[in-house]
C-alpha cells in the first residue's frame, strides 16, 4: 500500500520525506529528483509516483477511512466525500 509523503530535500537517488510529522529516507530511483514540497506516493521506502497535492490529500483521507473502518466507525462519509457525492456509473458510461 502506498503512502503519500512530502519531499523535504534530496537528489535523484534519495530524498528525506515527511509523513505524519516524522521524516524518513526514500529511494528516488523511479521518479528522479523532485523539488522540496513535492508529494510522492511511497511504497516500501521507494517513491513510485509523483502526486498532486489534491491526490495526496485524497489518498491520505482514504487511508484514514480504512483505519476508521477497522476501529469500527460506522460513518465513513467524511473520509470518502468524493465517492459519496459521485453517482455510481456502469462500466463504459
Amino acid at each position: 500500500m502506498g503512502i503519500p509523503m512530502q519531499v523535504v530535500h534530496g537528489d535523484e537517488w534519495q530524498a528525506l520525506c515527511n509523513v505524519d510529522g516524522q521524516q524518513c529516507r526514500v529511494s528516488m530511483a523511479l521518479v528522479g529528483a523532485q523539488d522540496a514540497g513535492t508529494w510522492l506516493l511511497v511504497q516500501q521506502d521507494t517513491a513510485r509516483e509523483v502526486l498532486s497535492a489534491e491526490g495526496a490529500k485524497k489518498i491520505t483521507l482514504a487511508l484514514a477511512g480504512v483505519a476508521a473502518a477497522l476501529r469500527g466507525e460506522a460513518d465513513l462519509t467524511p473520509y470518502f466525500r468524493d465517492l459519496v457525492s459521485t453517482p455510481p456509473r456502469a462500466p463504459g458510461q
